[in-house]
């Protein structure tokens, strides 16, 4: 569902698929604590925006760290506080990165992404500063000569950089192997990449096949690497064919749980489920819980 302006809105049981929270709970927290304030039909539905799937995933970072529900709304209310408030402490960063990126100064570009890197765990990086960032330069795509000049420039550099780091990782994991790669027509690896590094940290072993794969080839790489799972990108919808045709057939043949990952996985979270597959959503360390789980329960 799209709003008048523009605004998708998804049903509560695409959020509580794509976040773990049980839909009994979601609506807990919007009674009891106002967490969250879903838009209703005209039939009286919830319906949730992607800034409400945001604030669950905040909600959940919070609980995992030990605060206790009742005071989680005075810790989002914090974070929302202006100036003479909390502070952003990340906006300083994401802003030098944004202006060397208009510049396209790749040194510049270079000197702030490893002082980031040399100063804070990578999870922190990519959480606070890349996907806001990523997300901006494709608000300022089609917004600004340069546009998207700027978003080419600052993904070449960032693909280089990730493929970089996943190739010469430590190989000391020992966890379940993956094969990851994009869903077809999908040339975007960056999230892909970014989810391979989470990935790697936390303990899986991944065979990264990168992007536009033709999923009929998955089940032979799965066979071959006694893969526990396979996980696709996307960040653009799937076309027809694939969704209603091979992404079926791959699950059927695979062998093991499938999951999409990424903003298509959120649009089309339905059909996935009618596929078969998983759908992951588009935060890396919930799509990593949902994923462990899944293969708890395998």
């Amino acid at each position: 569902m799209t709003t008048p302006g523009g605004t998708e809105l998804y049903p509560i049981r695409t959020v509580a698929t794509l976040t773990g929270v049980h839909p009994m709970t979601l609506r807990a927290w919007e009674r009891r604590y106002g967490l969250i304030r879903p838009r209703r039909t005209a039939g009286g539905h919830r319906m949730y925006a992607r800034a409400d799937i945001e604030s669950i995933q905040r909600i959940l970072a919070l609980l995992a760290q030990g605060v206790a529900i009742s005071q989680v709304p005075q810790v989002l209310e914090a974070d929302a506080r202006p100036a003479g408030g909390r502070i952003d402490a990340w906006a300083p960063a994401r802003a030098a990165l944004l202006g060397a990126i208009a510049r396209f100064d790749e040194e510049q570009v270079e000197d702030i992404y490893n002082e980031l890197l040399g100063q804070h765990t990578s999870e922190l990086v990519t959480s606070r500063v890349l996907l806001p960032l990523l997300a901006e330069l494709g608000r300022r795509w089609a917004a600004r000569e340069g546009g998207v000049a700027e978003e080419h420039f600052f993904s070449v550099y960032l693909r280089n950089k990730l493929g970089a780091r996943f190739h010469h990782r430590l190989r000391v994991g020992s966890g379940p192997r993956l094969i990851a790669s994009c869903m077809p027509h999908e040339q975007h690896e960056l999230g892909l990449l970014l989810f391979a590094l989470a990935a790697h940290e936390a303990g899986y072993r991944v065979t990264l096949l990168g992007a536009d794969m033709p999923l009929a080839e998955l089940p032979y790489a799965a066979r071959c690497v006694r893969a526990a799972a396979i996980v696709l990108s996307g960040s653009v919808e799937p076309a027809p064919e694939v969704l209603h045709g091979e992404l079926p057939q791959l699950v059927r043949h695979a062998g093991v749980p499938v999951g999409v990952g990424g903003l298509g996985s959120v649009r089309q979270r339905d059909a996935l489920v009618g596929a078969g597959a998983e759908p992951l959503g588009n935060d890396i360390g919930a799509a990593l819980r949902r994923l462990n789980e899944r293969l708890i329960r395998t």
